[in-house]
Formats: structure tokens, sequence, C-alpha cells
């Protein structure tokens, strides 16, 4: 393996938008990493995340067709 050719990897403070803070490893300059989002507070880890049901293909197939009843 070559050496001296992968960057620096070292630890940081990663400081999310909702105030929550924790240690990650990277390779990018600067000791604190900003966040937008972080697992405390995306909606889909906290369980806040809302399911739209907006029906499959087979459901709007039929409502742009009918009930798929034969016509006389």
């Amino acid at each position: 393996m070559r050496e001296n050719i992968h960057p620096d990897y070292h630890e940081v403070v990663a400081s999310c938008a909702c105030g929550a803070t924790f240690y990650t490893g990277t390779v990018k300059k600067g000791e604190v990493l900003k966040l937008d989002v972080c697992s405390e507070c995306h909606p889909y880890y906290t369980g806040k995340q809302k399911n739209i049901e907006t029906g499959g293909r087979i459901d709007k197939f039929k409502s742009r067709l009918g009930t798929g009843a034969k016509k006389k």
C-alpha cells in the first residue's frame, strides 16, 4: 500500500441547526462541521414523517378510465 496518499482523517464536532452536537470522523478541514439536519431532528427518525398515500398506478389508471366495467 502506498504511503502519504491518504487524506488526514480526524475527529470533529458536528453541530446541527436544531442544537444537537456529536463527534464524528471526517477528512474535511476545520474543527466544527455544521449540519442542517441530523438524526435528532429529521422527520424520518423522529416519527413525525407524514406518509401521503396518493394511490398506485392501477388506481390512477382506473380513475382515468372509469371503474373498468364494459360499456354497452
